[in-house]
Order: C-alpha cells, then structure tokens, then sequence
C-alpha cells in the first residue's frame, strides 16, 4: 500500500492505495466518526462490492444503505435529495459518517450529501473506476449537475480519507478505462512532462491493468492534484489548471446529454482542442500536438468532438462554464508540455479556427 496526504491544515487527509485495500478495517475506522454509516452506491457497483463492505463494518457499526440508479444523467437534485431522504428516515444524527462507494457521480453527490446533511457530516471516497480514483475523489469537489451545465450546484467540501483500492479496475469496462485514462493523461500535459513520457512508454501496460504501473499511474496522479490543491483549495488561483480540456469537454457533455459522452470522453476531445489552440498560439510544437493525440488515441479514447455539433452549441455552452469572469471566457491552455496556465489571452481568430478545424474533421469523419 501507499500512502500520501492531501495538506490543507486541519481539512488535511490522507490517500491510501493498494490492492485489496478496501478490505482493511482500519483504514475505515480511522476515519469513521461515530457509530452509524450511511454507504452510498449505484446499481451496478452494489452488485459487486456493497456487500463485502457492509459485512467488513457491520459487526461495529450500523450499516445502512442507498443505492443510487447509474448514470451522468441521475447526478441531480431528484437523486441527491433521494440520499437526504435515506439518511432522514434512518435517523442519522451529526455523527454519521457518509461512505461513497463508486465512481465520479457517486462521489460527487455523496459528498454533497455529507456537505449539507445537518450542515456537514464526515465522508469517505472509496472510488472504483480510474478517472474517480485519480480525479474526482481528490480535492474536496462535490455536487449535481443542471440541465444547463455541469457542476453547477455544489460545495467544496473535503473527505476525512480516500481509499483506493486498484483490484476494482479488474470489473471496469474497458470503455471507463479509457475515460479515467483522459485524466491520468492530463496530469502529464499540465504539470509533470516527465510523468507524460512515461506514459507514452508504459500506456499499453497501463490498459492491460499492469498492477505495478496502473499504482504508479493512480499515485502520481494523486500526488499531482494533492500539490495543486494544498496550493488552491478554492479554485480561486493555480487550481483551474486541472481543468485542461474541460471547459470544451463540459460543453460536449452538456450539449450531448448527459452520459452519452462519459466525461473522459467529453476531456479528452476537449484536450486536443486545447492542445491545438497552444500550437496555434506558438507555445507548442507540431510534435507536441501529435504525441498529445497519439496518446489519447493509444488510450483509446476520442481525439475529435461528437459530429453534429456546431460552433454556436459550443460557445453557448462554453460562456456557462465557472471559469468565465465577467463574460469573458478563460481556458487552460499550455505554455508548453508539463506547464499550464489559466487565461482569456489568446486570438479569437486562432479560436475559431481551432473550433471550426475540429469541426470540420468530425464531420467529415
């Protein structure tokens, strides 16, 4: 197992990871505030991983459950307040500690659960897919999506521990692999060069659940988001960065509807379209933009937005994300491999033409 710790004072907590972690009691009872647990699941991972866990902590604690149905598209008020509904009508009290077992929606929503139930109870991540293991279930971000945009309700609101345990991988569709790769990926563009080179050698290894890489890969990656956010709590700075190919991906999403883009997916075209605006800004080589692609391809994952989809749809969508100050839109875009910044400073004509480019590719595919 190892272990890394997310410093932000008394918030401060710790990551484990390792294989078969998720059966170590300890780990649980560390972080576990009093003597009821409310765990909070979907239909799918329920069928594979909620009864070991509620048999691991039944004889100690009382163990309740609330099984969630599974989709982008249930990450909403209905289906948060259906959590608040469980926790109420078994009685939970300011002690309870929530445990969020499953991927990004899951977390994302039981940590907003946790964040407003009598104005904030303990809670755990015990992510199973990639892209929650390194992303989502690191750095305190929860809340419910909107028809009009993602992420748009919510709280920052940090764990009391996360526990990642990679044998959980082993279930996962390929397909949510590769949208976890998107952001294993996006650590390397933003922050670590090095750490993006080793992908390129080692991401067939990763998609075959090395376990000794797919662990490095998870720690890393981790390692990476702890660092940014022990600097950015808030988002109020540096932090933005981690949301390299997001604010094209949101608009994917959201213009697609949600869950027929997994967020990876949304990520990574949006990536590449970040990458090419850097290129077209001349912070980037055309090497660069061809290794960046080339990865995400080897990952398996798409390197062009849906067909379809116009310029018009993209910016409406694009002017509704949280990192628009004063109607002026701000990507993150890179200065070069392994250095991201957050800026509203680039062409509107190199814009477009990295938009409409895109476009056109898509189409013609």
């Amino acid at each position: 197992m190892r272990t890394l710790t997310v410093d932000l004072g008394e918030r401060s907590y710790p990551i484990y990871i390792g294989s078969g972690i998720r059966q170590q009691k300890e780990l649980f009872s560390k972080a576990i505030a009093g003597k009821q647990v409310m765990i909070v699941t979907n239909t799918t991972v329920a069928d594979i991983y909620l009864a070991d866990l509620v048999a691991l902590l039944g004889a100690d604690y009382k163990v309740d459950t609330c099984i969630l149905p599974d989709g982008e598209q249930y990450k909403t008020l209905a289906t948060y307040e259906s959590i608040m509904t469980s926790l109420l009508e078994a009685k939970h009290n300011r002690t309870t500690t929530i445990i969020a077992l499953g991927g990004g929606v899951v977390g994302d929503m039981a940590g907003f659960a946790a964040a407003t139930y009598q104005r904030g109870v303990p809670f755990i991540q015990v992510p199973t897919t990639l892209l929650s293991q390194v992303d989502s279930s690191v750095g305190g971000k929860t809340g419910v999506n909107h028809p009009l945009g993602k992420n748009m309700i919510g709280a920052f609101y940090q764990p009391q521990a996360v526990i990642i345990d990679n044998d959980t991988l082993k279930t996962l569709p390929e397909r949510e692999l590769s949208a976890g790769m998107a952001e294993v990926i996006k650590y390397g563009l933003i922050c670590d060069a090095p750490f993006f080179t080793w992908l390129e050698e080692n991401v067939d290894d990763l998609m075959a659940l090395d376990n000794e890489k797919i662990t490095h890969a998870i720690y890393e990656s981790c390692a990476a988001k702890a660092r940014v956010v022990a600097q950015d709590e808030k988002e109020g700075g540096i932090r933005a960065i981690l949301n390299l190919g997001h604010t094209f991906g949101h608009a994917i999403e959201t213009e697609m509807g949600y869950g027929e883009w997994l967020h990876g997916e949304a990520v990574a075209a949006g990536t590449v379209l970040a990458v090419d605006l850097s290129w077209r800004m001349g912070n980037l080589t055309e090497q660069d933009v061809e290794r960046s692609v080339a990865l995400l391809a080897k990952a398996k994952l798409p390197v062009l937005p849906p067909k379809g989809m116009g310029r018009e749809a993209f910016i409406d969508r694009m002017l509704l994300d949280k990192k628009v100050l004063d109607g002026n839109l701000r990507l993150v875009l890179l200065n070069a491999l392994g250095d991201a910044c957050v800026t509203s400073d680039f062409s509107m004509d190199d814009f477009n033409g990295c938009l409409n480019d895109a476009i056109e590719a898509a189409s013609a595919g």
